[in-house]
C-alpha cells in the first residue's frame, strides 16, 4: 500500500491498494490495483494473464478425441461445458447428427453444472459479504447437485460425459437414476426457495449489495460482458435461445435492470429455478433409443466454430481437423470479457481493510493465448 498523506492545505488522502496476483474473493490469476480517496474507490486497474497454461497450444496436433478430453481441464467449475462445446465443434465439421436421447442427457448435465456454478457463486458471494452462515448453507444445498453429477458422470469435477457422436454408455439414465434426479430436484427447489426468502429479507446483506458495484448497461455492452452479468444489466440475451439443443425446452430468459451486485446475486437464484425447470422437462420427455452414434467417419475439415451458453456466459471453441488431429485451436471463455467490467463496477465503492464488496465478474479462466479477445455480441 502506498499513501500520500494530507498536506497543510487539507487535501484528501490518496491511497493505492494492490490485490494480487490473487484476489481475496476468487483464487484466479489476476491482479487488481485500487486507487482510493478516503476509502472511496476512484479508479481500478486490472492486470490479467499473469498465469498461462497454454491449453490451445497443447491441443495442437492431438487426436481430436484426446483434445476433447483435455478441454475438461480448462475449468473445474464448467468442465462439462468445455467438453460439450469442443465435441459440438467436431460434430459440426463432420456433419454428425447425434441421437436425440444423447442430446437430452447433455442438456441435463449442462443445467446441473449451471446449478453447481450458480450455487458456488452465491456461496462465495456471501462469504465475501461476511455472511458465513449463508455461505455454508449454500454449500450444503449444492451437495445435492454434486451428488447428481457424480451419479451420472462418475466424478464430482470432471465427468467425461460427451463424446463425438453422443454420450458415454456409462452415463445412460436408467429408471433408478431418473428417480434420484427427480428427488434431488424437489429437494433443491425447496432448499433454494427457503434460502432466497431469507437472503432477500436480510437487511445487513441488502445494505452491502443494493446499489453496490453499479455497471452501466452501455458500458456492459461496450465491454462485451456476457451471461448473467450482462442480463443483470437489463439485457435479455441468452444464447441458449439460439442453440438447437434447447429447441425442445421451454424456459424464461431472466434479466434484471438494477445493474448492481444485488442483481448479479439474484440472477443466480432466479436462473437456478429455470435450470430445474429444463431438467424436469428433459427427464419427463426423455426419448428412447441409442445414446451414441459410432457410424461417423473422420474426414478433414476447415475451421469450425461453436458457441454455447455456459454458466458464466458465452463460450467459444474453434479448430480445424487434419488427419483426425486438431489444428489452430481457439478457445474463449466468458470470464475474459466479464472481468474487464470489474474496474468500472468497482468505482465509487467503499473499501476497508483490503476487502471489497463486489462480486460482479465471477471470473473463471482458460488462460490461453487468444482468450484476451473481446468480441462484441
Amino acid at each position: 500500500m502506498e499513501e500520500k498523506l494530507p498536506n497543510p492545505n487539507g487535501e484528501l488522502i490518496e491511497t493505492e491498494i494492490s490485490m494480487g496476483t490473487v484476489h481475496p474473493a476468487a483464487l484466479e490469476p489476476y491482479r487488481v490495483r485500487f486507487f482510493v480517496e478516503d476509502e472511496i474507490i476512484q479508479e481500478a486497474e486490472i492486470t490479467i494473464g499473469v498465469n498461462h497454461r497454454g491449453v490451445e497450444r497443447i491441443m495442437e496436433g492431438l487426436p481430436v478425441e484426446k483434445a476433447n478430453a483435455l478441454t475438461e481441464k480448462i475449468c473445474g467449475i464448467c468442465s462439462n461445458s468445455h467438453t460439450w462445446n469442443s465435441v459440438l465443434t467436431a460434430e459440426k465439421g463432420l456433419n454428425i447428427d447425434i441421437p436425440k436421447r444423447a442430446n437430452y442427457i447433455r442438456v441435463i448435465m449442462g443445467e446441473l453444472e449451471r446449478l453447481h456454478s450458480h450455487l458456488l457463486y452465491l456461496a462465495h458471494g456471501n462469504e465475501v459479504l461476511g455472511h458465513e452462515t449463508f455461505s455454508m448453507r449454500i454449500f450444503y444445498i449444492r451437495e445435492t447437485v454434486m451428488d447428481l453429477l457424480h451419479m451420472i458422470g462418475g466424478n464430482r469435477v470432471q465427468y467425461g460425459v460427451s463424446i463425438i457422436g453422443g454420450v458415454r454408455p456409462r452415463c445412460e439414465l436408467n429408471e433408478m437414476r431418473i428417480q434420484k434426479i427427480q428427488s434431488g430436484l424437489d429437494q433443491l427447489e425447496n432448499d433454494i426457495n427457503k434460502f432466497a426468502e431469507r437472503f432477500t429479507a436480510d437487511p445487513i446483506v441488502n445494505s452491502r449489495i443494493d446499489g453496490v458495484g453499479y455497471l452501466p448497461p452501455k458500458q456492459a455492452r461496450k465491454l462485451a460482458v456476457t451471461g448473467p452479468s450482462l442480463r443483470a444489466c437489463g439485457f435479455d440475451y441468452d444464447i441458449r435461445t439460439e442453440m438447437p439443443q434447447y429447441d425442445d425446452f421451454d424456459f424464461n430468459v431472466i434479466s434484471l435492470d438494477t445493474c448492481d451486485v444485488k442483481a448479479n446475486l439474484l440472477m443466480r437464484v432466479l436462473e437456478s429455478f429455470e435450470s430445474i425447470k429444463i431438467i424436469r422437462q428433459a427427464i419427463k420427455n426423455l426419448p428412447k433409443g441409442p445414446i451414441v452414434d459410432r457410424t461417423w467417419e473422420m474426414t478433414d475439415c476447415d475451421f469450425i466454430q461453436s458457441y454455447i451458453e455456459v454458466p458464466r456466459g458465452v463460450c467459444y471453441h474453434s479448430y480445424a481437423l487434419e488427419d483426425g488431429r486438431i489444428r489452430g485451436s481457439v478457445i474463449r471463455t466468458p470470464s475474459m470479457a466479464n472481468i474487464a467490467a470489474m474496474q468500472y463496477a468497482a468505482i465509487g465503492n467503499h473499501i476497508t481493510d483490503g476487502q471489497l464488496c463486489i462480486v460482479q465478474c465471477d471470473p473463471c479462466f482458460t488462460c490461453t493465448d487468444r482468450a484476451f479477445e473481446i468480441i462484441e455480441l
